[in-house]
């Protein structure tokens, strides 16, 4: 953690999921601090509250700003003296965005427009922007906007001085708030047969942990303007809830379908055909670098003459997928899953 001594970092809707998940792997090293920036003072409390019982010995670095990335004003008021920024806030439900998309357009769109103009004008050295599957060939507004985001952080890199912004890009988090895992454990203690959407339908997995290491990969070996992508295994929505049937006693001949939501689709994708022609192979990552070519179109098509990468489109239909065994192992390694196991032993 040494990228981080004494250091400051900021989280954006850092209430969700993914904040806690940032506070649970950062409180006890030598960070320096750690600023949760969100809206909704019921949950920053109950934050308070939970780490100051769970870390009663450094609480004290985390600091609450109550603050809105659609204001402006109010995300540079968070930012005097922060060297970091993990900008997770965002709307994420798909339906919701549907009913609503003008919603998901001033927090997804002009929210991440606001906090890097705050970061570049407040000499922030570093922002990462969490991104999603769904903005890769999005039909939904939830997946519009935050293609956008990525259009606009990539777009921002190109004139951000000093504070380099990199966008991290991945599939279903596993347990992570409004997902489906928690509703089917619950439909599961309640007697009642467990709802799933499509059959067929397939899905990256990934778990909060997870999440984070592409973040800090993102943050360590990302270059300006670029995007940065996991190798995330999938699995149909049929294996993923007969897994939960195993682990929590449900019965799988009782699952029942429902129907494809608003603005669904059947795969996800998290490297486009498009962006496959650049993308350079990490590992366990993709890194796809920005198009930081100028407006003149005229000599790019005169003189271009770039080499097509080999590499196509990676999708949930074509990356690994996880059997029921598989998808049981990796959502019963889940700290959430294993306490929620535990209450039912009690």
């Amino acid at each position: 953690m040494s990228l981080f001594t004494n250091k400051t970092l900021m989280i954006t809707g850092g209430t969700g999921s993914f904040g806690n998940a940032v506070l649970n792997r950062f409180l006890t090293t030598d960070i320096g601090e750690i600023r949760i920036f969100s809206r909704d003072e019921k949950k920053q409390d109950d934050m308070r509250h939970e780490y100051q019982a769970k870390y009663p010995d450094v609480a004290s670095k985390i600091k609450f700003y109550i603050g809105d990335v659609r204001s402006l004003q109010s995300c540079k008021d968070a930012m005097h003296g922060v060297d970091y920024i993990f900008h997770a806030a965002a709307l994420k439900q798909v339906p919701s965005c549907e009913f609503f998309p003008m919603e998901a357009v001033r927090t997804n769109i002009i929210g991440t427009d606001n906090v890097l103009t705050a970061a570049i004008e407040e000499g922030v050295k570093s922002v990462i922007c969490l991104s999603t599957d769904k903005a890769a060939y999005p039909i939904n507004a939830m997946g519009t906007s935050k293609a956008m985001e990525e259009k606009v952080a990539i777009a921002k890199s190109r004139n951000s001085g000093n504070t380099k912004i990199c966008c991290t890009r991945y599939g279903n988090v596993m347990c992570s708030r409004g997902s489906v895992i928690p509703l089917w454990i619950d439909q599961i203690r309640a007697g009642n047969p467990i709802t799933l959407t499509e059959p067929k339908m397939t899905r990256f997995i990934m778990s909060l942990d997870e999440a984070v290491d592409l973040v800090l990969f993102a943050f360590e070996h990302g270059e300006n303007g670029d995007l940065l992508i996991q190798k995330a295994p999938a699995c149909t929505i049929q294996t993923q809830a007969e897994a939960v049937c195993e682990l929590f006693g449900g019965k799988k001949e009782d699952i029942k379908v429902i129907g494809i939501r608003h603005g669904e689709k059947m795969y996800e994708t998290l490297l486009t055909n498009e962006e496959c022609a650049k993308a350079i192979d990490m590992g366990n990552f993709y890194r796809v670098p920005a198009d930081n070519r100028g407006l003149n179109y005229d000599k790019f098509f005169k003189e271009g003459d770039e080499k097509r990468n080999t590499l196509t489109e990676f999708n949930s239909n074509n990356t690994k997928l996880l059997n029921v065994e598989e998808t049981k192992e990796k959502i019963a390694s889940l700290a959430y899953i294993q306490g929620r196991l535990a209450e039912k032993e009690n």
